[in-house]
This record gives structure tokens, C-alpha cells and sequence, in this order.
């Protein structure tokens, strides 16, 4: 039995953070009983193409966002590594640095039913678990390549997560709020104030560096 508590990998663009992610983090951090949850922003992310912030700003935004929380880190790894950011090279890195502990990769439900779009998806459980974030209600696919994918790795229990460092799938309802990226940029393209949507530190950052004033968001 592995007797060191997971470490929960977070990755996004987080252009910008906000507190729907910062919300699934905590409860993930509560409820699965990680020992940390490391927020990765993408570097050059491979399948949504643009970003409206560049790494280095949508990088302090997620610093501002998470200072003080105990538990919480942020890690530019990404952002060191050339080329593509690839999930499968941030999981390959995190095991050779914590060869004996469980790693988490905590996704939104939205996400693991794209995951057969990933580069080398059918690898990240060699390296890791899968944590899977959903809404109250909504269900997980039972049939294809990812219904196969829960069937033979899938569990509900939390202890599973601890006792063997990779290898498993858990589907965990989490409090989903409805804030987006999307929506955030577009309040302030056209003059809004996102206060309440995000921690003020990183509002903060937003209005000292006129972020996304110049942007129309399609």
C-alpha cells in the first residue's frame, strides 16, 4: 500500500482562472484526499489553437488565484517544455520526478469524452489515475472505447486512488459552476466588471494589464 497521499494534476489553459476551477480543485483536494493539486497552465496548448493570454500572464493569473490556499500549487513545467503540451509529456515528466506516488489527472466529464482525441490517450493511465469531475446526475458512457476504458479500470473508491499509483478511472460529482473562460472574456472586451467570477487577485491582474480589452471573442 502506497502510504503517501496523491498528488492531483490540474491542467488547463485557464485563460482566465476562475472559480468554477478553483471550486472542482478544492472539492477534489477534500473529498479525494490529495496531498496537493498542482495547477499545470498549458504552455501551447494543441488542440484549442489561439489563446487570448500568453503563458507567462495566464501563468501569474493562476498564482494570483491560488496564493494562500494550502494544498493548492502552481507549476510551469509547461511552459518550459517546447513544442506542443502535450498531456502524456506532463505525466511522463511528473512520474520519473515522483516515481512512487499516485498521481490524479483531474478532468471535466466535458473533456474525458474527447479523450480519444488526445495524443497517446490510451498511455496516461501507465502514468497516472484519472479523476473525473461531473455534474450531479450526468452519466458516464457505457459503451465504445471509454465505456470499455471504465469498465476495466473503473472505481468508486477513493482508497483505490492511494493504494496503487496508477491505472484507475473515478467518476466523482463535484458543485459545477456555471462560469466559463468564454463568458469572462467577453464581459471585459465590452467594458464589464468579472468581479465575483474570480478571485480579485486575479481581476487584479486583468485590469493592471488591460487583458482582453482589445479581444473580440467569437
Amino acid at each position: 500500500m502506497n502510504t503517501l497521499h496523491p498528488i492531483g494534476i490540474f491542467g488547463g489553459t485557464f485563460d482566465p482562472i476562475h472559480y468554477g476551477h478553483l471550486r472542482t480543485a478544492f472539492e477534489m483536494l477534500q473529498a479525494l484526499r490529495f496531498e496537493e493539486v498542482r495547477f499545470i497552465p498549458c504552455g501551447d496548448p494543441p488542440h484549442r489553437g489561439i489563446t487570448y493570454a500568453d503563458a507567462e500572464l495566464r501563468y501569474r493569473m493562476v498564482d494570483a488565484a491560488i496564493k494562500g490556499q494550502e494544498g493548492f500549487l502552481s507549476d510551469d513545467r509547461e511552459l518550459r517544455r517546447e513544442g506542443p503540451s502535450y498531456s502524456i509529456d506532463t505525466l511522463t515528466d511528473l512520474r520519473e520526478e515522483f516515481p512512487e506516488r499516485s498521481l490524479g489527472l483531474i478532468v471535466g466529464m466535458d473533456a474525458f469524452l474527447e479523450l480519444p482525441k488526445w495524443h497517446r490517450w490510451d498511455e496516461i493511465l501507465n502514468f497516472a489515475h484519472i479523476v473525473v469531475a461531473h455534474r450531479p446526475g450526468w452519466r458516464a458512457p457505457d459503451i465504445g472505447e471509454l465505456g470499455n476504458l471504465i469498465t476495466e479500470n473503473g472505481t468508486h473508491r477513493v482508497d483505490d486512488l492511494h493504494e496503487v499509483t496508477h491505472g484507475r478511472i473515478h467518476i466523482h460529482a463535484a458543485t459545477q459552476l456555471d462560469i466559463a473562460s468564454t463568458e469572462i472574456r467577453d464581459l471585459v472586451a465590452t467594458g464589464r466588471d468579472p468581479r465575483f467570477l474570480m478571485p480579485d487577485a486575479v481581476r487584479d491582474v486583468i485590469k493592471q494589464t488591460n487583458l482582453y480589452m482589445s479581444e473580440t471573442n467569437e
